[in-house]
């Protein structure tokens, strides 16, 4: 994978270059922050969601079935000592007529998307400095 470059864009504003792509994180204004953009956080959990999405609707469009109305929810608890994520729900809203033979091998894909495996078996990370 290429790499991701974060760099300071002021208060507590972060420029993430993803390939040829610039994401924005920001502080909510009761955390210090403007608001301009979600935190880190809301990133981290959102991968998930996407990611879950990004699985059904490639079942679906393998199966025939329709797209249409396909929605992905995720609601997350913090924790703290250490700080984290600690709980996470993902809902899938399946489109109207798919199949109720098909909603369990759905689920099952959707439930293996690389986040998800990645969060299940979690890779090793070194946070060091530079030179």
């Amino acid at each position: 994978m290429p790499a991701v470059t974060v760099t300071h864009d002021g208060a507590d504003r972060f420029a993430i270059a993803i390939r040829d792509h610039v994401v924005h994180v920001d502080q909510p204004l009761p955390d210090g922050g403007d608001d301009t953009a979600p935190t880190p956080t809301e990133l981290f959990v959102a991968s998930l969601a996407s990611c879950v999405a990004f699985y059904a609707r490639r079942y679906l469009r393998r199966h025939g079935l329709p797209e249409d109305g396909l929605v992905v929810t995720l609601e997350s608890e913090m924790g703290s000592r250490p700080a984290r994520v600690a709980t996470i729900r993902v809902t899938v809203t399946l489109p109207e007529g798919v199949p109720e033979e098909k909603r369990q091998a759905l689920l099952a894909v959707a439930s293996h998307c690389t986040v998800h495996n990645t969060l299940t078996q979690p890779p090793d990370v070194v946070v060091e400095l530079a030179g």
